[in-house]
Order: C-alpha cells, then structure tokens, then sequence
C-alpha cells in the first residue's frame, strides 16, 4: 500500500524503513525539503540493502551455500520518497503522523484536507512522562483535525525497537495494541503491524486511546527510573480466569 509519513525523524526512519522492506510505498515529509529527501535516499539504500541481504542469505540457505540472482532485482523494488506535508497526505493511503507533540497542530493544518476519511496511524505520545494530561488526548486531537480514521499504535516503544528484524523478546513477537474505531483503518494498520514480524492486538475503540496514551506515560516513567516496566505485568496464564472476547 502506500504510506504517507507525516515526519522524518527517528519513528518515521524506523517504520518507513521496515515497511518499505516489506514492498510498500512510502513518502515521508518534514519542514526542510532538502533534508527531508535526503533522508528519505539514506532510507531506501538501507531498506534496499536488508533485502539484498535477506535474498542471499534465503539462496545460500536453499542452495547449500550457492549465491542466487534474485537480491539485486528485488533491492531495486524497494523505495522511499521525500516531499511535503501536502504532498505525503496526499499520497497516502494511509497516512501516519510522526511528529512531535508541539508540532502536531501546525502540520496537521499544513497537511490540509486530504487525510479526510483515510486511515491515520498517530503514534504520538507527550513530551515527557510527567507532563501528560488525559484531558486533552492526543488521538482525539488528530481526529477533529485531520477528520480521518484514526488509529492508535506504536506508541509504546523506544524507535530502535521498530529497528528490529523482527521485534522478538523471549521467543516472542512483540504485540502492538490498537485502538480505533474504523473496521477498515483497524485492518489497514493490523497489516503493517503484520509487516514487521509483530501482532497486532484490538485495544478497544478510539475512546481507549487515552489508556494507551497514558500507560505510554506510565511505563515511560518507569524505563526513565531504571526499572523493568515488562516486569510489572503476569503473563497471561498467572493473570486469572478471563472469559474468551
């Protein structure tokens, strides 16, 4: 499908790449147009390259070590692109919103109307731990202005864990919940979570967003801490009976 990323900073490197890993077409946009293209060619060589190497490794694994041909053609498939906030929304039919908290506001304006009716990932969470404020929820926000299907998703993970290939502690793939309110846009997003190795997990509707913007702060604090937030919680065989959703 194709991606328009609102931002080029880390989330937006991090997820873009691994998408475009996975054959989908992404733009991503920022303020500086110059920068912004040229991170997008940094990430297109980096998503390239992780094919090429994926294609050898499969070939020599297949072949008993023989190199096959398939790496170069399928590196030069992928692709990412540069452009402006118009532009990204425009282009895709799903769009994310990566940027910071501040600038939400200003570059959902910029944007303008094309995120209307589409899917929209919004993975933002607030400046710091101790300054969120469940009354003003930010998946809230970006639904009245972007007026698309808003979805609520990977907010709960430092960027280089979206850097992973795939994301995998224990033995187990890492599961991304998702609150929205939109069959279609839920379907959309579950498939790029897919995409990365990972499970995606139904969070409840949009109005559950604030919970998951709020544990984003809760844990956040904790890592800040020095404590291990994942040992807070029982696995699920120790977390009581639970009639089946």
């Amino acid at each position: 499908m194709r991606i328009g990323i609102l931002g080029a900073g880390g989330m937006a490197d991090a997820l873009g790449t691994q998408w475009a890993r996975a054959g989908h077409e992404v733009l991503i946009s920022g303020r500086d147009l110059a920068r912004t293209t040229a991170q997008a060619v940094k990430m297109t060589a980096q998503a390239a390259a992780a094919n090429a190497w994926d294609d050898t490794a499969a070939a020599q694994a297949a072949r008993g070590g023989a190199r096959d041909e398939p790496a170069e053609a399928r590196a030069e498939q992928v692709g990412v692109r540069g452009g402006t906030w118009v532009e990204a929304a425009e282009f895709g039919e799903v769009v994310m919103v990566a940027v910071r908290q501040a600038g939400v506001a200003d570059v959902l304006r910029a944007a303008g109307a094309a995120t209307r009716g589409k899917p929209v990932i919004d993975v933002s969470n607030s400046e710091g731990p101790g300054v969120y404020d469940p009354t003003r929820p930010l998946a809230g926000l970006i639904r009245e202005l972007t007026g698309g299907h808003v979805v609520k998703a990977f907010n709960l993970c430092h960027v280089d864990v979206w850097r992973m290939t795939p994301p995998v502690f224990d033995g187990r793939p890492l599961a991304v919940p998702l609150c929205g309110d939109d069959p279609a846009a839920l379907s959309a997003v579950g498939t790029l979570v897919t995409d990365l190795g990972c499970t995606p997990v139904h969070g409840g509707g949009l109005d559950r967003a604030m919970l998951l913007e709020a544990t984003a702060a809760f844990m956040i604090g904790l890592w800040f801490g020095g404590a291990d937030a994942q040992a807070v919680l029982p696995p699920l065989a120790r977390s009581g009976a639970h009639d089946p959703m």
